[in-house]
């Protein structure tokens, strides 16, 4: 018997026992596994992504079952992070490809349905990006991935749910390699270029819309006419919204102003209609302006049967824009049409030529062409527009690209436009800032980048940041990205910095440029080649700092007595690498510094003077150049 009573026979031991360590033996016919000690086992962390894609195959699969579009609305809305709805996109088409017509049809339903109202347009698009680069793997288990996703593409396009910019836009994210760009072409010029293209593609998959141009036309004349009986509102939008033709709700526009105008008792409705559909998202703002645009090729025969149409539409298109269901950037052609259609395709015209102008300037890096061909348009008063388009086409490409519009940019300022025409450029990018930013994520940040090297550069004064941000909204998406530039521009060391932000061919600091100019013309007055002394400016890509080259080729000529280096210039000047700006800028550096090269050069002042009058013979300077500012 144990002495302490702590381990007798029946007894439960001491409270503490110390004893050496029993051990359970699982030979042991009594053995019992629930007696085995406990061991807690870490589970792996999940992180919210993961969680939300584990959610998304059994939401889709219910889907497919069902077909029920608001329930997996719901269920989306239900997960949360909105963010990740690009996965959504991606998972869906990806699924449906693998299947039957039947479950093709219902993915683009449903996102025809769910499109701003559950799939932001931005999640739409990453979602379709991310299937673009994964299509070479998705040919692995399904052979003709390539077709069907650009019939996907091509379908969302017609839907109004992708812009067709995007089939441009998606290629910068793509290698040269991927699939993903036989998908864009297939979608561009096979899908989207076929005659009645949209039709085709709605029945491809006998899919909901299964029916003809006329009888769709016909069910929108009927539920209009059925809400002008009754007035309501909500299930007028309803059987809109149960016809399934996003990219035809640009009828529903055109038909609707049209019974307003006939039937004045109407037109509250119609207007209460529109407005609706529009603040629902139920009919997009492009389909919006279609339908009005549509009304306006018609307005002389509307004339006809309703006399005063003209002032009714000018009415109705004023209070849309007043009300903003209608995008203030629409103008009617109402009473002076065919002037304003000639303006607008004027400038349709103009818009083409510089896309292709830039394009072709960023392959050849051909300056002084571009500048020509601009000339030869003759066509001025389009200068802010060419702006934004360099700087919005820059934004979407690499690196390279962007130095090359600033180096540009620098050069019409220059040669060709004026302040007001870049201050102008410049506020057209800001205030479409917010519509840039839906197709280049970072839009914000890289015209912050351009503005504050526009400054540095001399393109634009300090003070023309001032002006137009006395233009801008004060709390807009634009008046945020020019406090930015502020900031950039006003940095210590700004100018290097910027002068580098893009690594391109004028990513040096200020000093090696003007080291590399200082070797070059030492290198061309020791008996080098004029040819190769021009070659070597041109290749530095600082057309912007040339007035460095001329600055020290004069003051080079003073120091040496030898004037070979005025040839150089007169070489440079004849093969435009030095404008007359930039020649006129380094007189004036030099005449600016007059007195201190004297202290060196005591002969400084006429040998200058001689400069500037071998300047003007041959058209170097500006007429205006006057050599008395030193004094």
């Amino acid at each position: 018997m144990d002495r302490d009573g702590a381990g007798g026979k029946g007894t439960w031991g001491r409270l503490i026992d110390a004893d050496t360590a029993t051990f359970l033996d699982r030979n042991d016919p009594n053995y019992d596994s629930d007696e085995e000690p406990y061991e807690l086992i870490e589970a792996p962390a999940t992180t919210p992504l993961e969680d939300y894609k584990k959610s998304l195959v059994t939401i889709i699969e219910e889907y497919f079952s069902t077909g029920d579009v608001k329930q997996t609305g719901s269920d989306l809305k239900e997960l949360g992070y909105d963010d990740f709805h690009r996965y959504f996109v991606k998972k869906l088409v990806s699924m449906a490809m693998d299947r039957h017509d039947k479950e093709k049809e219902m993915v683009s339903v449903l996102l025809s349905s769910l499109y701003g109202d559950g799939l932001s347009s931005t999640q739409i698009k990453l979602g379709f990006v991310m299937l673009l680069q994964a299509v070479d793997d998705l040919a692995v288990d399904i052979p003709d991935a390539v077709d069907v996703l650009a019939l996907f593409i091509a379908r969302a396009v017609v839907d109004d749910i992708l812009p067709p910019a995007f089939l441009n836009k998606a290629k910068g994210s793509l290698t040269e390699s991927s699939k993903g760009l036989q998908v864009l072409q297939i979608a561009a010029k096979s899908y989207l270029s076929a005659p009645h293209h949209a039709e085709l593609l709605e029945r491809r998959w006998g899919g909901s819309t299964h029916i003809t141009v006329e009888e769709v036309k016909r069910r929108i004349t009927d539920l209009l006419k059925e809400y002008i009986k009754n007035g309501d509102t909500a299930e007028a939008c309803r059987c809109i919204r149960e016809l399934a033709v996003p990219f035809f709700h640009h009828e529903v526009v055109k038909r609707a102003a049209t019974l307003g105008m006939e039937s004045p008792a109407a037109e509250t409705l119609i207007v209460k209609l529109l407005k609706e559909a529009s603040e629902e998202g139920l009919i997009s703002s492009s389909q919006m302006v279609k339908g009005f645009s549509r009304i306006v090729e018609s307005l002389d025969d509307l004339s006809l049967d309703i006399p005063s149409a003209k002032s009714q539409f000018q009415t109705l298109v004023s209070k849309a824009v007043s009300e903003g269901w209608l995008d203030s950037s629409y103008e009617s052609s109402g009473a002076n049409g065919s002037v304003q259609d000639d303006d607008h395709e004027k400038l349709r015209r103009y818009k083409r030529e510089a896309v292709s102008m830039i394009h072709e300037y960023f392959l050849s890096d051909d300056i002084p062409e571009l500048i020509r061909t601009l000339k030869e348009l003759g066509l001025p008063e389009y200068n802010p527009v060419f702006i934004k388009k360099l700087i919005t086409i820059a934004m979407d490409r690499k690196n390279r690209e962007k130095e090359m519009a600033s180096v540009l940019l620098s050069s019409l300022s220059m040669e060709l436009f004026s302040n007001e025409d870049i201050v102008k450029g410049f506020i057209m990018l800001l205030e479409s800032a917010e519509d840039t930013a839906l197709d280049i994520l970072d839009a914000s940040d890289e015209l912050g980048l351009f503005l504050a090297r526009a400054v540095i550069d001399d393109v634009l004064a300090p003070l023309n940041l001032d002006e137009i941000g006395s233009i801008l909204p004060p709390k807009c998406s634009g008046a945020e990205t020019l406090n930015m530039a502020r900031s950039l521009a006003s940095a210590r060391h700004a100018g290097e910095r910027l002068l580098r932000c893009w690594g391109g061919g004028t990513g040096w600091a200020v000093e090696d440029a003007k080291d590399k100019i200082t070797k070059l013309l030492e290198e061309y007055e020791s008996g080098g080649d004029v040819g190769e002394a021009c070659k070597c400016i041109r290749e530095m890509g600082m057309p912007f700092f040339n007035h460095e080259v001329v600055k020290k080729a004069l003051v080079m000529a003073m120091e040496k007595k030898k004037e070979c280096t005025l040839s150089l210039l007169h070489e440079c000047f004849g093969e435009g690498i030095i404008t007359i700006n930039q020649m006129t800028k380094g007189f004036s550096r030099v005449r600016d510094g007059l007195d201190d090269l004297a202290l060196d050069i005591p002969d400084a002042r006429e040998k200058f003077l001689s400069y500037v009058e071998h300047g003007k013979k041959n058209g170097w300077l500006v007429p205006s150049f006057g050599v008395a500012a030193s004094t």
